[in-house]
């Protein structure tokens, strides 16, 4: 991406609590970056559940292990990489927030959902492939009840409030904030932490160890706007001086120690 492209910001003084967004990138160029990001991110976590239960040798947690690394790991590497361009979404819960706050336009949020889903979907065709599958099989695995519904709202209430705090006190840690909270989440939520409707929807076209039966996708996706609502609004009394803070991509100038954002994603 020619650096005219990126958008730069420049930090105001604290009583200003605001930033300034110079140049954003077209949409075609956002929307070409959440398709890139939300395929890869869905390829890893149902490629490396693909790996991780052919390697795991029957042993859950090990295999559970090898999913929630690659998976932590991969949202660190694709938020530094694009969110400089769509702000590295790739997830619709995060994406609607972001609209609701005032930060993202309403006419984009169907464009990037849309483009978040498909992608998804490609993404487990592309971890099919990868493994010498069928490129989609009807997800079968049940994830369903009322504590599954709670873990999805928690782990995608948690992934939210660490990215709207992220926003308010340490922008350039977005990255590593989603791939850790992700990373916990896995471990500490009983449906390993989807969070993600795109996501969730795509891990519904497939039998392998991420999958989950196409019936409890919808289930899924409620729990989890419930979740990414009631977090927007815990934020807007934890965080009230970043309430209505700007929000576009993450590009740190280090000479200048200063942060350039626009609304992150994860998992």
């Amino acid at each position: 991406m020619p650096p005219t492209k990126v958008a730069q910001r420049r930090r105001l003084p604290p009583s200003a609590n605001t930033e300034i967004n110079d140049t954003t990138p077209p949409l075609s160029h956002r929307l070409l970056a959440e398709g890139f990001g939300t395929g890869l991110l869905v390829a890893t976590v149902v490629g490396s559940g693909i790996m991780a239960e052919s390697l795991a040798g029957g042993n859950q947690a090990i295999a559970l292990l090898g999913n929630t690394i690659p998976t932590g790991a991969i949202l660190v590497v694709l938020i530094t990489i694009l969110g400089p361009i769509s702000g590295a979404h790739f997830n619709p819960a995060v994406t609607l927030v972001f609209a609701a706050r005032g930060t993202t336009q309403w006419g984009e949020v169907m464009p990037y959902v849309v483009v978040q889903c498909l992608a998804g979907i490609a993404g487990t065709i592309l971890a099919h492939l990868m493994f010498d599958l069928a490129p989609i099989a009807i997800g079968i695995k049940p994830r369903s009840g009322p504590s599954q519904w709670l873990a999805e709202a928690v782990a995608t209430f948690t992934l939210l409030l660490t990215i709207l705090g992220g926003l308010r006190y340490a922008p350039s840690a977005i990255p590593w904030l989603v791939g850790l909270v992700i990373t916990a989440a896995y471990w500490f939520t009983s449906s390993t932490s989807f969070a993600n409707p795109a996501v969730t929807l795509a891990r519904g076209f497939t039998t392998t160890f991420a999958g989950i039966a196409i019936n409890h996708v919808p289930a899924f996706i409620v729990a989890q706007l419930v979740g990414a609502a009631t977090a927007a609004i815990v934020a807007i009394t934890l965080f009230p001086a970043g309430a209505r803070q700007s929000a576009q991509a993450i590009v740190p100038d280090e000479s200048a120690k200063a942060d350039s954002y626009q609304s992150p994603r994860e998992s």
